[in-house]
């Protein structure tokens, strides 16, 4: 009797522990025979944006080849597809790995029941993340809304080691016809991106550990220079799992800062699985009762922030970053949220749709809790005060420019070589729009409606 591994964001073969279970599972039962199924779930590919499925589509294609051609897609609504797939494989068992996810973790449940209803369990083994969101409480149960004793308790809780591979692969199953057939993988939209797949995750990550990670901790802001992994999209996939990253990790400061990196991935993961409408809403209620802008004028400016025509040259290399290549750096999508925020005055929901439906590693616990971090509605210790000042960002983490000249080249002939002069130099008006706001004025302004927001405890639960 075969088993079913229903794939989801573990697209990989190497240290999968639902893999695993599956081919215990079917040994269980005198056979090794796994059926390897991902479900096109419209609900997830609809509003995905071109770039997410481009990788989705081709990380597909290189898994779907390192499983000799035999990896079964199907689409449409999983409650229907995968039980529907488990009858027709005769399995009695259906392994995936944990999904903590608003939706995700609703599906499963519905899956779940749907199984049931025909005698056939849902079996959850491992998840994406290094520590299952849940895990990390402080002593007495509760969750941790601050990141720093959230990280000392994560190291402390510790992790499992990279799953081992088995002695011998499965047997990969799937037929011509009926629903054991693939439905086939979705064309890739042309879209300009990085090696996709496990193999290159994998390569990737050997790279950057042996050149990248000795002068992380240095570079790692630094939005001009290659200082960081690119292994976000990677891990957003499952291609490569964080585990396997952090049992390469040692001591040294630069792999304790990456370390921390992982950390607020797992954090954010956390925060999302206990508060799952902060996905939508604000974290802190509060900020539900600030002032935020809106009308036409608010649109010409969200629409000026999108395309990376702000005036701010930083921030427009980044919102032109995000458009090129579904990615931006780190550093820089704190710079363009907070100039979103806090000198547009536009609520964060509005730059959290836009950078989903844009990056390549849109991850729904990441993009939506890195916002409310910004707009100090999140779990930041010392929230709204914080207000980046795109030109003084631009010379501390582009000092010499070169990140600016490679997005906006309409300045590559302007800007001067020196940190001193490049931001305000008086000749770019010929060529680059104007500022649409004034910082300093905008940030005076943003102060002041946080000042006008009621106490925590003028607030009603």
């Amino acid at each position: 009797m075969p088993s079913v591994l229903w794939l989801r964001r573990d697209l990989r073969r190497h240290d999968n522990p639902a893999l695993l279970a599956a081919l215990d599972a079917a040994r269980a039962d005198g056979d090794d025979v796994v059926v390897a199924l991902f479900v096109l779930d419209p609900r997830l590919w609809g509003p995905a944006g071109d770039v997410r499925r481009a990788w989705l589509s081709r990380s597909l294609r290189a898994l779907d080849r390192s499983l000799g051609g035999a990896l079964v897609v199907r689409h449409g609504d999983p409650t229907a597809l995968v039980p529907q797939v488990a009858a027709a494989a005769g399995a009695a068992t259906v392994h995936v790995a944990a999904d903590f996810g608003p939706y995700g973790a609703a599906r499963d449940a519905a899956v779940e029941t749907a199984l049931a209803a025909t005698g056939r369990a849902l079996v959850r083994s491992g998840s994406a993340y290094a520590v299952s969101p849940g895990r990390v409480v402080k002593r007495d149960g509760t969750a941790y809304r601050v990141y720093t004793p959230f990280y000392r308790a994560w190291v402390a809780h510790g992790w499992r080691r990279p799953a081992a591979d088995p002695d011998r692969w499965p047997t990969w199953r799937m037929d011509d016809t009926g629903p054991l057939a693939c439905d086939g993988i979705p064309d890739a939209p042309e879209v300009a991106l990085p090696a996709v797949g496990e193999a290159a995750a994998l390569s990737r990550w050997a790279a950057f550990r042996d050149d990248g990670l000795p002068a992380y901790d240095e570079l790692r802001d630094r939005a001009d220079l290659a200082g960081t992994s690119s292994l976000s999209a990677h891990l957003r996939w499952g291609e490569i799992h964080p585990r396997t990253l952090l049992a390469d990790l040692g001591d040294a400061p630069s792999h304790t800062v990456f370390r921390k990196e992982l950390a607020w991935r797992e954090f954010y993961a956390d925060v999302l699985h206990r508060a799952p409408s902060s996905a939508r809403t604000w974290l802190d209620q509060r900020y539900a009762l600030m002032e935020h802008d809106s009308g036409a004028e608010a649109d010409v400016r969200f629409e000026a922030w999108c395309a990376g025509r702000t005036g701010y040259p930083f921030v427009d290399a980044g919102m032109r970053q995000l458009l090129a290549e579904g990615w931006m750096h780190n550093r820089v999508r704190m710079v363009t949220a907070s100039f979103l925020v806090k000198d547009l005055h536009l609520p964060w929901q509005r730059g959290a749709r836009w950078f989903m439906r844009r990056l390549r590693d849109g991850d729904l616990a990441s993009n939506q809790q890195g916002w409310q971090w910004v707009a100090g509605s999140g779990t930041d210790a010392a929230p709204y005060y914080r207000v980046f000042n795109p030109v003084a960002q631009g010379l501390r983490f582009d000092p010499d420019g070169d990140y600016v000249r490679r997005y906006v080249p309409e300045l590559r002939d302007l800007l001067g070589r020196t940190a001193h002069e490049p931001w305000d130099h008086p000749i770019l008006a010929t060529a680059y729009p104007d500022r649409i706001v004034d910082h300093a004025t905008e940030r005076a302004e943003s102060l002041r409606r946080h000042a006008d927001l009621p106490r925590p405890s003028l607030i009603v639960p």
